[in-house]
């Protein structure tokens, strides 16, 4: 499949998104967000693929809703929030699905700026790893009246608590990376020129694991978010019913007791 506003890249075991809009700092357009939505669907068929890297071209990791394109939608015969809704909930809320049920671990490489929608872009990955000259920023209320969407009021208060989500959404402040990293939003901060060298080396180490690792460890961290001690206990015991029995458990306790490295089939 030929993409106009990213650019996906596979090699073996190891697939690269690249958000490449860099003249809009990766604004998500329509094409773009319709774009990302089919190469996920793509590598969701893709057993040999274990890992996705997601990044932005340019300076910015990814600027946001593109309010150009909101302003296009006026004199459409309904209202701007009409039209915006309608587009939400037919590309952009599955987009943001779509990462979170992929069958792979997903690590952002943030690049540069992760700003309003860009955020949720970039928390919807497993780990996320910032260039230091990176930062984050959510300007929707103290700037635009509206508030933040495709997730971000889900996964900031699940990263850094109410406290410091509320502080974001309603300052909208700046947020660098390195004290991103100090929060606990992201997973680490490094230098600019390490930043793809890092991602690759733990995609890589993620590609080793089974291959429902990923999905394992968002469903049951979900599950946690939603319900008491009592029960998250019965969601272990019932996933560990299941997954005990998979050949994984076995290459992983044959292993161990081996003292070599596990190889699970792809």
């Amino acid at each position: 499949m030929t993409f106009e506003s990213i650019k996906l890249e596979v090699s073996e075991d190891l697939a690269i998104l690249t958000l490449n809009q860099p003249s809009s700092r990766n604004g998500l357009t329509v094409v773009l967000q319709k774009e990302m939505l089919a190469a996920l669907e793509q590598l969701g068929t893709q057993d040999a693929v274990r890992a996705l890297i997601l990044t932005g071209a340019g300076r910015s990791f990814c600027s946001g809703g593109d309010l150009g394109e909101l302003d296009n939608r006026r004199g459409s015969g309904v209202s701007v929030g009409e039209s915006v809704a309608k587009m939400m909930a037919e590309i952009s809320n599955p987009l943001i699905l779509a990462l979170q049920n992929l069958p792979m671990p997903i690590v952002s490489a943030v690049n540069g700026a992760a700003a309003g929608a860009g955020i949720s872009l970039a928390l919807a990955a497993d780990i996320v790893v910032a260039a230091r000259s990176a930062f984050f920023l959510t300007p929707f209320l103290p700037r635009l009246g509206i508030v933040p969407d495709l997730g971000t009021t889900w996964f900031l208060p699940q990263r850094v608590g109410r406290a410091r989500a509320m502080g974001l959404m309603l300052l909208g402040d700046r947020l660098p990376a390195e004290k991103a990293a100090e929060w606990g939003l992201i997973w680490s901060c490094v230098d600019d020129g390490a930043l793809m060298e890092e991602a690759r080396k733990i995609a890589g180490q993620l590609a080793k694991a089974p291959a429902h690792s990923a999905l394992e460890a968002r469903r049951a961290l979900d599950a946690a978010g939603n319900q008491g001690l009592a029960a998250q206990l019965d969601y272990e015991k019932e996933r560990q019913r299941y997954l005990l029995d998979l050949p994984s458990f076995k290459e992983g306790a044959q292993a161990f007791f081996e003292k070599r490295e596990p190889i699970f089939k792809k």
